[in-house]
């Protein structure tokens, strides 16, 4: 598998080189990789049926100029930024028995994850449809986009991100998982007890992912900023 530690300058740059990455490996020219990014600014993303007047204070936005965006993938809306390092794999569905279906390769990935982060949190559980957290508190959330031969698959993972912001641009979800128990932001998530460096080595040994890359899909990535990612129509479309 390759290994691409690559952060774009933008939030939106980002999102559209995670998708980028699995429209190459569809179309046979990129194939199995493992990202590791992290946004320079902090920034809403809102999954791709989400809502952003549900989910998003979108004043508290507008007024420090954090960018509202939307992802390709399902999944609850994110704030990303500093200290929150992204993750994102790219895998094709007979590499292991039930990948084409959503619970089965959840189950597949994080508990993968979960493994990479033993040393680091060996009480740490898979919550929810795809959360990953220690003792009921969040440390991490993940979602899918899905094409006919490859899936892609991407979380976070906070480890020294400033979790007061997250109530101040987020709105309490309208769906929750049980396991939240209407628990408000700063009393459901927290940081790992680590750094990025360490999260990068566990995953990436964990993946066999150990042939740095350095390709790009710059003309994929493009065309999606392009497209998507640099429209309001696409991210406020709801």
């Amino acid at each position: 598998m390759r290994l691409l530690d690559y952060s774009c300058a933008t939030p939106a740059e980002n999102l559209a080189l995670d998708e980028a990455l699995l429209l190459t490996a569809e179309a046979d020219v990129g194939g199995e990789v493992l990202r590791f990014w992290e946004s320079p600014l902090h920034a809403v993303i809102v999954g791709a049926g989400g809502s952003v007047a549900i989910d998003v204070n979108v004043p508290a936005c507008e007024a420090d100029d954090v960018p509202i965006l939307r992802r390709a993938s399902g999944g609850g809306t994110v704030l990303i930024g500093p200290g929150c390092l992204g993750f994102s794999l790219v895998l094709a569905y007979d590499r292991a028995p039930g990948l084409n279906e959503i619970p089965a390769s959840n189950r597949y990935v994080l508990g993968r994850v979960l493994r990479a982060l033993r040393s680091i949190v060996p009480e740490a559980t898979v919550e929810g449809t795809s959360d990953l957290a220690v003792h009921g508190v969040k440390f991490s959330g993940n979602a899918q986009q899905r094409k006919r031969n490859h899936f892609l698959h991407h979380g976070t993972l906070l480890y020294d991100f400033d979790l007061n912001l997250i109530a101040k641009y987020l709105n309490a979800p309208e769906r929750q998982p049980e396991y939240r128990a209407s628990r408000p932001h700063e009393a459901f998530i927290h940081n790992l007890p680590s750094h990025a460096e360490m999260l990068k080595q566990q995953l990436a040994a964990e993946w066999n992912a150990a042939v740095a890359s350095d390709m790009l899909p710059l003309e994929a990535m493009q065309q999606l900023i392009e497209q998507k990612y640099h429209r309001d129509e696409w991210h406020r479309r709801r």
